[in-house]
């Protein structure tokens, strides 16, 4: 996919990265996965101070541990054939409460929007105690998730109920589809997360053989958002997770339909991340079938780097906002919706083209 450049151009310096969820303002459209490797406390305070934000997983490590940069330590210096076990004996252990609350608070106390996610099953027992213990957003997140969800549970999880029992901003996901998005988006909630199984460490697609190329996914969901506002006046916040590499993978996210990403690797790359240059994925330590792997990612730069430069490197890995706003002069558009109506097309050589001496030299 390539995206083409507008009739009229802005300057960078005047275009403007806003992303709304519910009553939360971003700077920049990024979201920190809630990967045990990726969010701790005090990474989220650095993504909030960045603009951004950063979501904890309130089912990880940081809960079930006093001391999760052990564990995290262990999980970095094993072998790579003994990861994926260590993985699962050390997420066996039990979530506790009060370390929900302890968390929660260590991101508070510095400042810092909080926003928490956890699984559709854990959602009625733990958002409201997190709402409780000061969360500002609650993010509801599995491999796939419908607003219809059969199970043997005499009253599942009924999104439009959830709302009714916090009273903080909802985004869930994960979906790929028009259908399901709409459904979701007529719960009520604020945010949707869009993709399954392109993210780095995910093995979904290879284990399940279930996925949506992401420019597609994106597409139908942020038709399914459209619809939506077109129909009650209320718009829900498309985020595409996942897959997200370069500042040309983020610009055609944005361009695809979403209002911002969830971004994994990039930031396990990070010296402030907690993995130390290991990721994992969220389904990785299932204890029956992991869907995802350890993965070696090494340190290539700081936050600060990452997210605004400056930067040495020429492959688009760092200074993604940098990117987006000179895509956004190229393309004219002052705002994230402005660049909504910016064409892509499909461009399958559009990496090659010319390259000769930068694939020679592997570049």
């Amino acid at each position: 996919m390539a995206i083409v450049p507008g009739d009229v151009t802005v300057n960078p310096d005047q275009t403007t990265t806003d992303l709304e969820i519910g009553s939360h303002h971003l700077a920049i459209p990024i979201l920190a996965a809630a990967m045990d490797a990726v969010v701790s406390p005090s990474f989220a305070v650095k993504m909030h101070q960045a603009g951004g934000l950063g979501v904890m997983n309130l089912e990880g490590l940081q809960t079930r541990y006093d001391d999760p940069e052990e564990r995290l330590a262990l999980i970095s210096q094993a072998p790579k054939e003994e990861a994926t076990a260590i993985l699962q004996k050390l997420y066996s252990a039990p979530i506790r409460d009060e370390l929900v609350g302890k968390r929660i608070q260590e991101m508070k106390g510095a400042g810092a929007t909080c926003a928490v996610s956890v699984t559709p099953q854990s959602a009625k027992r733990m958002a409201p105690a997190a709402v409780e213990a000061g969360a500002d957003i609650i993010v509801v997140q599995s491999t796939v998730t419908t607003a219809r969800h059969i199970s043997k549970s005499y009253h599942g999880l009924v999104f439009s109920e959830l709302l009714d029992m916090i009273s903080v901003p909802v985004i869930v996901g994960n979906c790929v589809t028009y259908s399901t998005a709409l459904e979701l988006m007529e719960t009520g909630i604020d945010g949707i997360l869009v993709g399954v199984g392109p993210g780095a460490a995910c093995t979904t697609r290879e284990v399940v053989g279930v996925g949506v190329p992401q420019v597609t996914a994106t597409l139908d969901c942020a038709a399914a958002r459209e619809e939506y506002f077109n129909r009650t006046g209320k718009y829900v916040a498309v985020i595409t997770d996942g897959g997200i590499r370069t500042g040309g993978d983020l610009c055609k996210a944005i361009v695809a339909g979403a209002d911002g990403v969830m971004i994994g690797t990039p930031f396990a790359q990070t010296q402030e991340a907690p993995g130390k240059g290991f990721n994992w994925g969220m389904a990785t330590p299932h204890a029956a079938l992991p869907r995802g792997t350890r993965i070696n990612v090494g340190v290539r730069g700081t936050l600060e780097q990452v997210l605004f430069g400056p930067t040495s490197l020429t492959d688009g890995t760092q200074n993604l906002v940098g990117a987006l706003k000179a895509c956004m002069g190229m393309c004219g558009a002052f705002s994230i919706r402005d660049l909504h109506r910016a064409e892509m097309i499909v461009a399958p050589a559009i990496q090659t083209e010319g390259k000769v001496f930068q694939m020679a030299g592997r570049l």
